[in-house]
């Protein structure tokens, strides 16, 4: 009864019947949530009580993930708080919220050569490895400048959080999942929005790739600027909005 009731409030009002419920909240070390509250600006838009939520959720990500630097990087608190807090971000409005796709990070200095596709990487995603690997200096980057619409970490946790879903069966993943599905089949109806999108240049070229790399760039505008994004396109705000149960933080 309770999972044919699960389902049904899933299906209906397409959210998790509790986002948050912890018996014990995890505390980051003294170092590791000033670097949060300092470096990471989404954390000081939450309320109180989201914020100890996020914490204990960045501590856990902290806790479960290997993290290793390649070619000499020593990883430090803040490359450990910033990616996993990237991460968390993306999944705060999901109830399981750690990939089990991921329990590796790993980190070079900058883009490095990847032997799986024989070219040049910023950041990739790994199924067989369970790893999501990324230039440190790409990374950082990406943060630099909080509007532009190019964030490598956001773009390649979306590849993980799309990848994840598909083999999960879990409430967040199985409402992502139907989410893509609705908003591939808007566009798949709707053949000159294509036509829009394009002429606005709000979107990078790179979206247009395939509709998995199109899910990952529209995730970039989605968390860097909101409000020009629904102003825009209300219609594929609101199905980002729905796949990530993202209500918070104003959005």
């Amino acid at each position: 009864m309770v999972i044919i009731f699960q389902h049904l409030f899933t299906r209906y009002l397409k959210k998790p019947i509790v986002t948050h419920f912890y018996l014990k909240l995890k505390k980051l070390t003294p170092i590791q949530l000033s670097i949060l509250k300092n470096e990471y600006p989404l954390f000081g838009k939450l309320s109180d009580q989201h914020q100890s939520y996020f914490e204990h959720r960045v501590a856990r990500f902290i806790d479960k993930t290997q993290f290793i630097g390649k070619q000499g990087l020593v990883v430090t608190e803040q490359m450990k708080v910033l990616v996993a807090a990237t991460s968390i971000m993306l999944t705060f409005g999901f109830r399981k919220y750690l990939l089990d796709l991921i329990n590796t990070v790993i980190l070079y200095p900058e883009s490095y050569y990847s032997q799986i596709n024989e070219a040049n990487h910023k950041g990739e995603t790994n199924p067989q490895l369970k790893a999501i690997v990324f230039s440190w200096k790409d990374f950082k980057q990406g943060y630099n400048i909080g509007d532009d619409n190019l964030n490598l970490g956001i773009h390649e946790f979306g590849h993980a959080i799309h990848l994840n879903a598909s083999i999960n069966n879990d409430v967040s993943s199985v409402i992502f999942s139907r989410g893509f599905q609705n908003l591939t089949s808007y566009l798949q109806n709707n053949p000159r929005l294509r036509e829009h999108l394009i002429a606005s240049k709000y979107f990078r070229a790179y979206a247009y790739t395939n509709q998995f790399e199109f899910f990952a760039v529209l995730l970039e505008n989605f968390i860097e600027t909101p409000k020009e994004f629904k102003s825009q396109f209300p219609h594929l705000y609101s199905y980002i909005k729905e796949m990530l149960n993202f209500k918070f933080a104003g959005y």
